[in-house]
């Protein structure tokens, strides 16, 4: 099958890993177009040794390119604000979005917990790194027993947050929450994300907490390693730092959750992970960033292997 010719806007750090893994590892994507706004980025510059076409002129650069008619599959790796106008945009001109900012124009994606349900829409969007680091264990959780209350705490390198990650995140903690819920399964859901200023840089580290029914520990935790291995297919990186922890919470130990609005009775779940990065263009300690772009790849390849036909006429 031939390669399906694919477009990238944002030549920042998230854009330009993201080219990397597509000409390094995809079998079904060509690497068409980086569009940037910084005609002295870094992301431009090695685009253009590596013979990929480029333009910094953002969309309006883009929409302009010869290449452009034959692309088929856009990522946006901006900001949530520039995505809006860019989705916009690639609309009229029938693209495949796929959003790696937290607009949530499109339904909330991960590729472990929903991607086959969202591969007819026009945008999907790939959440937070921090949600594609979390929700697969929250949902692993609530397919034993349901969640009402998911936590996640995200620390990523201070490093490793680029102009577009700090510009965001007030859309991270509300993508994320509102994802914990809907993607997730928990009926109430809370992110927090901490920017680590510590030296070296440290690799991203996420704690999931899950307050649940009274259940089989056991089928939890093989239901939360199942997961974890799923998620290893395309983030190698990604593990469980420790066993996961229980705590019964029960009448003698009632544990108030402000969130919720009342006490509660029943299990608490604990993950603790760590997610190092591939270091195809990044440093290893960038997890945050190398999940976002490797469930951005993993997505697009399955909408290739799901929609050859209708992506290439």
């Amino acid at each position: 099958m031939a390669k399906i010719p694919c477009a990238i806007i944002g030549s920042g750090n998230i854009g330009t890993d993201l080219m990397i893994k597509i000409m390094r590892l995809s079998k079904s994507l060509e690497m068409s177009i980086l569009a940037g706004i910084d005609p002295k980025s870094d992301g431009l510059a090695r685009a253009q040794r590596l013979g990929v076409a480029t333009t910094a002129e953002g969309i309006d650069g883009l929409v302009r390119m010869p290449e452009f008619e034959r692309v088929r599959i856009v990522f946006d790796a901006t900001s949530a604000g520039s995505h809006k106008q860019h989705d916009a945009i690639l609309r009229q001109h029938n693209k495949q979005i796929i959003d790696l900012t937290p607009a949530a124009i499109g339904p909330y994606t991960v590729p472990t917990v929903n991607l086959d349900a969202n591969l007819r829409e026009a945008n999907v969007n790939m959440v937070t790194c921090g949600g594609q680091a979390t929700i697969p264990i929250v949902a692993a959780v609530n397919r034993v027993s349901p969640v009402h209350y998911g936590e996640i705490v995200a620390s990523i390198a201070s490093k490793s947050a680029g102009p577009g990650t700090r510009a965001n995140i007030d859309e991270f903690t509300e993508t994320t929450s509102r994802a914990i819920e809907l993607i997730g399964g928990a009926k109430r859901g809370k992110a927090i994300i901490v920017l680590n200023p510590a030296e070296p840089p440290l690799i991203m580290r996420d704690t999931v907490y899950c307050l649940c029914e009274p259940a089989d520990e056991g089928a939890i935790e093989r239901s939360i390693h199942a997961m974890i291995a799923e998620v290893q297919s395309y983030v190698p990186g990604y593990r469980l730092k420790q066993k996961v922890q229980f705590e019964r919470v029960g009448h003698n130990a009632k544990l108030h959750i402000p969130e919720m609005g009342a006490s509660f009775d029943g299990l608490k779940v604990t993950v603790f992970l760590e997610v190092e990065g591939a270091a195809h263009y990044l440093p290893a300690y960038a997890g945050n960033l190398d999940i976002m772009t490797s469930a951005a790849l993993k997505t697009a390849e399955r909408l290739v292997e799901l929609r050859a036909a209708e992506l290439a006429a």
